[in-house]
């Protein structure tokens, strides 16, 4: 970490958010909704307004929609049903397919125009008063102090209100730094974090289209032509992306000029039918950091790991790490012992590591060079398309350890229904709220006594009972079956799951579930009191 001059602070935040795009917004979202003193640092003068990322799944719609956004959203949206590998010669190699409603309760991939997510995402921050946002604001170094983190800020803070305008100099200090300052982290640079490279790195030319006029385009599709691959994907409904890879970065000067862009995607699309909105040239990289955290300064999105576009998890994987965090940071800032932010790593780096190892396999079918190569791919995957069908689902792994028990299904994902409830029906979070819910299958009357719900309540976990259909003056009725198949495959009695939405312990028979309490009140509560507002403020 660097030293710093300048004038100190006197105000320390609950945390500072260094990067405002998706990934800053949802952390400085959940953790503001939270009730914490937030600061946000972006080093440019207006949000990014160009799109970057392009798809998102049913788990970061889940995220999403417990920011309030998901209706506005969906009609920005594009939702996609497959995803389709195929030849130069048009051949299909691979399809994926993907469910109208996942597990989660909402699509499994929907295509996007990034603008239109951050629009909506900083509409929901800037409601948050304990949030303030400073725009053109530049960190130019970290260094940590006994009790938080200094933060060297300069820009003139064009752009942002009065009250949210850095001085040069001026230094910012917080109790907790999440930096998402994307893969070219100041932060991780700063902080001297090295990198695991899986050695994946390909240089591609992007080209975004805004459709003006019918257009019969792939709306996901990778063309596996040795001589030219190529991606396309929807940005939504009135939004398209090309991307074409290119031998060396040294030809984008020659390869982005207007009239050759055109040409690339003459095939698919003509000048009447839509503008070119930009063209700009990325390296496809495979990347982690070695260390996520460094005392109280934590690494998520792109500052902690960088994946090959092909599964369309980039973005997806920031969200989940702002969700991880953000309700293990609200437990630390009540008084929890703060040795619960080292779970963050050892449970999010295996899945992680997991998309990153399948993006590069993905890729490097995609991306065969050698004619006689692809030829021999083509072949064998075409072979296999016809004697299996459909490839099998990506599955994503668990957690890693952390804060979870050996349960069985511990770990996973909690699956969403939809459920009845007091008259009042829709998908669970909607209906019955989110954070710590533990559910019992209360369907043959085995329900949680009185003691246990007494544990459960001093907590802070929601507890809900499972009941029959017939039944709606209590419990909660099962209206899409999902939670009544999940107990059935699985021989549970009853499961805890985090405001991250992972499952943190199961029980065979509802005497059981004081062990899960108690799990979890070893992490989140309270060691020493909370700090109150007074003392966040140096003397």
């Amino acid at each position: 970490m660097s030293e710093q001059k300048g004038q100190k602070g006197t105000h320390m935040y609950d945390v500072a958010v260094i990067g405002y795009g998706p990934v800053g917004m949802v952390t400085a979202a959940l953790l503001g909704e939270a009730g914490h003193s937030v600061v946000v640092l972006e080093r440019y003068p207006t949000l990014y307004n160009l799109p970057r990322a392009a798809i998102f799944d049913d788990e970061t719609m889940r995220t999403f929609d417990r920011l309030g956004i998901s209706g506005g959203l969906l009609p920005t949206l594009h939702v996609q049903r497959n995803y389709e590998w195929r030849n130069g010669a048009g051949e299909l190699l691979i399809e994926h397919d993907f469910a109208a409603v996942g597990g989660q309760g909402w699509a499994e991939w929907y295509m996007m125009y990034q603008p239109y997510l951050e629009d909506a995402l900083d509409g929901v921050v800037r409601r948050l008063e304990n949030v303030e946002i400073r725009m053109d604001a530049q960190v130019t170094g970290v260094r940590s102090t006994y009790d938080g983190v200094d933060i060297q800020v300069d820009g003139d803070g064009g752009g942002a209100p009065a009250r949210a305008k850095p001085s040069v100099g001026e230094v910012v200090s917080a109790r907790y730094v999440v930096a998402c300052d994307g893969g070219n982290s100041f932060t991780r640079g700063a902080l001297g974090i090295g990198q695991d490279d899986y050695g994946f790195s390909e240089p591609w030319m992007v080209c975004d289209f805004h459709l003006t006029g019918a257009a019969d385009i792939p709306k996901a599709r990778q063309v596996c032509d040795p001589g030219q691959p190529i991606s396309i994907i929807s940005l939504g409904p009135r939004h398209h992306r090309f991307s074409f890879m290119l031998d060396s970065e040294a030809d984008f000067p020659v390869e982005r000029e207007p009239d050759r862009v055109w040409a690339r995607v003459a095939a698919y699309v003509d000048r009447g039918q839509a503008e070119l909105v930009r063209v700009a040239t990325y390296t496809f990289r495979s990347l982690v950091a070695d260390r996520w955290r460094s005392g109280r300064i934590l690494l998520a999105g792109d500052a902690a790991h960088q994946m090959p576009p092909f599964l369309g998890q980039g973005m997806c994987s920031g969200v989940r790490d702002a969700q991880n965090l953000a309700f293990k940071l609200d437990a630390v800032l009540r008084g929890a012992d703060d040795a619960l932010l080292d779970t963050y790593q050892s449970e999010r780096e295996p899945h992680v590591r997991t998309i990153i190892a399948k993006g590069i396999e993905l890729g490097r079918v995609q991306t065969m060079r050698d004619p006689v190569a692809a030829a021999e791919r083509d072949a064998r995957l075409i072979a296999q398309r016809e004697a299996n069908g459909r490839p099998d689902k990506m599955r994503f792994p668990g957690l890693g350890p952390g804060l979870r028990d050996e349960s069985p299904q511990a770990g996973h994902l909690m699956p969403q229904g939809r459920v009845e409830s007091h008259g009042s029906e829709g998908l669970f979070d909607e209906v019955l709220g989110r954070g710590f819910v533990l559910l019992v299958d209360g369907r043959d009357g085995a329900w949680l006594d009185a003691s246990a719900t007494e544990q459960a309540t001093g907590l802070g976990v929601a507890v809900h009972h499972l009941t029959d259909r017939r039944l709606t003056t209590e419990g909660i009725t099962d209206v899409g079956g999902v939670y009544g198949r999940w107990f059935d495959e699985t021989g549970r009695a009853a499961v805890l799951w985090r405001p991250d939405f992972y499952i943190l312990g199961t029980a065979g028979v509802p005497s059981d579930v004081p062990a899960l309490f108690s799990t979890l009140a070893m992490a989140v509560e309270p060691v020493q009191a909370p700090a109150t507002v007074g003392e966040r403020i140096r003397p």
